[in-house]
């Protein structure tokens, strides 16, 4: 009779060594490695940024003991930890809520994509309010003006963003809005770089980046 032996589950460690380094796919990388101590938490957000709150995903992350976030990989000694425990962590994050209703003042960013997103630049409140109201000189207001929409619809609900610790909400935009906003960014950004003009003008979705209070 042939046996099967099942890895035991371990309960999770409040601190994790992990060492990270600039991710270069295909090469041998000559990056210094960087050896920092995380918090149990600091390490499951990272890792929910990039799964979603899928606990039995985020098992396997750990247990794998590797992530790419942002640019950089991240390794540690995996480990298997308890469902029922890391459930239990995760529990204590936001979760989606489609039924929240979009309002405009909350919204602390916006990003600006392409149709499949994979060209994006973002601009927040603080950058798109320097100077005065839209009408008279401020990109924001050209924001707050588009988040109605057509016919005053608004965006869509989009989903949770734990790396921005936000709900996003979502709308579609038109090649003509595309060019107000390079207008506008032309006259009211401070220095606007060539590139970023140029991913604006293509821009054809626009994501309204909202912080929900008390979000962890």
């Amino acid at each position: 009779m042939e046996f099967v032996v099942i890895p035991a589950t371990m309960s999770l460690p409040a601190t994790i060594s992990v060492r990270y380094t600039e991710d270069e796919a295909e090469y041998v990388s000559l990056r210094p490695i960087v050896r920092q101590t995380f918090q149990l938490r600091e390490l499951v957000e990272m890792i929910l940024s990039v799964s979603g709150k899928d606990p039995q995903r985020i098992q396997k992350l750990l247990a794998a003991g590797s992530v790419t976030y942002h640019g950089y990989r991240y390794w540690w000694d995996g480990f298997d930890p308890d469902l029922d425990e890391l459930q239990g962590v995760l529990a204590s994050y936001p979760d989606a809520e489609p039924s929240r209703a979009f309002d405009v003042a909350r919204c602390s960013a916006v990003i600006l994509g392409a149709e499949k997103f994979r060209e994006k630049v973002e601009v927040s409140r603080e950058q798109g309010a320097a100077g005065k109201w839209y009408r008279r000189g401020n990109f924001w207001g050209l924001v707050e003006e588009l988040a109605t929409g057509a016919g005053g619809a608004g965006p869509a609900y989009a989903g949770y963003s734990y790396e921005k610790r936000a709900d996003l909400y979502e709308s579609a935009i038109d090649g003509s809005a595309a060019a107000r906003l390079v207008e506008a960014a032309k006259r009211y950004l401070a220095r606007p770089s060539a590139g970023l003009l140029a991913m604006m003008a293509k821009a054809r979705r626009i994501v309204w980046v909202c912080p929900r209070d008390g979000a962890k």
